[in-house]
This record gives structure tokens, sequence and C-alpha cells, in this order.
């Protein structure tokens, strides 16, 4: 009961944190903590059960995260990156939900090593000092994941004025599924507003890459007016080639037709909370929705948008895992 009662601050955090300003990945800490120690919690009432203590402890608690996380989850991985493979084509961001799984594979003999203590002290100390940015990283990936799907959850702004929609890679000149998905959200909103008595514009950000055959823009436009959006309600922003440049330059438009603009961003959903991320640097007044993805897509896309926001703030992390490991290594003295 202790800890049901220690997780409730936590879960006050999250709460203050979230009304302040939804765009930040540091609104997960609490979250999780509070999650983990009510978990805690509920797991201590359950042994005071009759007869549940030799089903619930610490060992069998303990043996069950082991075989997730070493057996379940990196067999899970390997099989979707194959998946992946097959479906996607053999290009680096693809092969990610593989790599992951046969690093966890990779790493369980070793930890079983240590814990044995068959190997050198100093080849100990590697392994575990190794841990340490892996613990990190392990923990901030579950941040991450469980706070992008709160954050997915938020029902999208009313009220606004402008939708912007944006682009990824054109297939023969044509919107493919992926990018599809992004339109259709965008419709339904678009189409909701209208039912309110808003008119919003619809803004389709992408420029020309240079093996496409006109701009991604000019195809979500055309995508967007074959399912009956009247043409002036829909503007192009075509210079765009990165999430950065889709957001500061659909900001320039939206700021120039309305000071005062209220926004809501479209992307597909594994992309969602980076590009908020992204948003909130930007200065922009707009709330991030996420579009239907194919599930077998999602580990592989979940990882590399995880490693884009590592790239992000890459001397913050870094600062943070040499100081972690710096400490361990100290401590072992």
């Amino acid at each position: 009961m202790d800890f049901v009662l220690v997780s409730v601050p936590f879960f006050l955090a999250f709460v203050i944190l979230f009304r302040l300003e939804r765009r930040r990945l540091i609104n997960g800490v609490p979250l999780v903590l509070g999650l983990l120690l009510l978990g805690m919690g509920v797991t201590s009432m359950l042994q005071d059960i009759p007869g549940m203590h030799e089903v619930i402890n610490g060992t069998t608690a303990g043996i069950a995260v082991l075989l997730v996380v070493f057996l379940v989850l990196p067999l899970f991985l390997v099989c979707n990156g194959f998946l992946m493979l097959r479906r996607e084509g053999r290009r680096l961001g693809n092969l990610l939900s593989l790599l992951a799984g046969l690093a966890l594979f990779a790493f369980a003999p070793l930890l079983i090593s240590v814990g044995k203590g068959a190997n050198p002290v100093w080849l100990e100390t590697t392994i575990t000092a190794v841990g340490v940015p892996i613990g990190y990283l392990s923990g901030l990936f579950t941040v991450y994941v469980l706070y992008s799907l709160v954050y997915g959850l938020v029902p999208h702004r009313t009220g606004v004025d402008f939708i912007v929609v944006h682009g990824s890679r054109l297939i023969r000149a044509k919107v493919p599924p992926l990018l599809a998905s992004r339109l259709d959200r965008a419709r339904r909103v678009y189409d909701s507003e209208n039912a309110r008595g808003g008119r919003p514009i619809l803004i389709t950000s992408g420029g020309q890459g240079p093996d496409e055959e006109l701009a991604e823009a000019r195809a979500m436009a055309d995508y967007l007016l074959e399912a009956g959006v009247p043409q002036d309600r829909v503007l192009l922003e075509d210079r765009s080639t990165t999430t950065e440049q889709n957001l500061r330059y659909s900001k320039e438009i939206m700021a120039g037709l309305k000071p005062d603009y209220r926004s809501v961003l479209v992307t597909n959903n594994f992309h969602a909370f980076r590009t908020a991320l992204i948003s909130r640097r930007a200065r922009v007044n707009g709330q991030v929705l996420g579009s239907h993805t194919a599930w077998y897509y999602l580990p592989s896309a979940t990882i590399r948008e995880f490693v884009g926001i590592l790239r992000d703030y890459a001397i913050l992390n870094g600062v943070i895992i040499v100081a972690l490991v710096a400490t361990y290594l100290i401590w072992l003295r």
C-alpha cells in the first residue's frame, strides 16, 4: 500500500507538467515512475492474499521480466525485422528491429557470465560499465514509448485555422499508402471542423526530392482535391525537405495569413511525438496528430524515431551517459 501512496505525487507531477506543456519528453518520467511504483504496490497487495505469496514474489517477477526482455521481445523484433525486409526492402531503417533483437540476444549471455563471476575482473567491469548506458537508454526508450502513446490519445483541438499535412516520399509520382493515411486523417479533421462551422485551410507540406517527378505537396494537394476538398481550401508548401523545414515554412504561411493562428499538424503515429518536440522548438502553435500505420512497420519506425530524438539532443544525452558511467566507475573503486 505504501508504494501506491508514494506513486500519487508522481502522477500529480505528470498532470501538472502535461498541463503546462504537452510537447516535452520529460513529462513521461514521473508517469513511468508512478506506474512502476503503482505496479509494485499492487503486487505487494496481491502477495497479502492467502496463497498468492508463493505465486507472486520477487523471484517469479524477476524471471518473468528477464524472459520478456531477453527472449520474447528479441524474438518478436527479429521476426519483425525479417518481415520488414520482405515487405519494405533492404534499407538501414528497415533493419533496426532486426538489429535490436540480435543485440538483445547477444547481451543476455554476457549478463549471465557476469552473474556467474566467470570472467576476469577487467572484463566484468567493462560489461557492467557498458550496461550503464544501455540501462539509461532502455529507461529513456520506455519513457518515450509510453508518453508517445499518451500524447497520441489526446483528442485533437477544435477551432483550428490550419491543418498541416507533412509529406513523405512519393512512389512513381503517386501518394503511397503511408502518406495517404496522413491525408485521410487530415481530411477527417477538416470535415469535423466544417461540421462545427469552421473554415480551416489545409496546407500540404513537402518539397521535391532528387528522385521524384513532382513536389510531394503537389501530389498531396491533388489527392485532397480528388477527395472533394475545395481548391480554395488547399495551400501548398513545396520547399521543405525535412520535418524542421516542414514546420518552419508552414509556420511562415500560417503566421502571414493569421498571426494568432491555431493549427493541427498531421503525420504518421510513429512520427507524431518527435514532430511535436520539433514543433515546440520551432514555436509552432499546433497539436500533432498521428495517422494509422501498418502494425509491422511500427517497431523499426519507433526505434528510428527514438534514434532521431537522441540525435536531436545528442549533447545532453552524451553528458548524462558520461556522468553515469563515471559515477559508476568511481563507485567501483
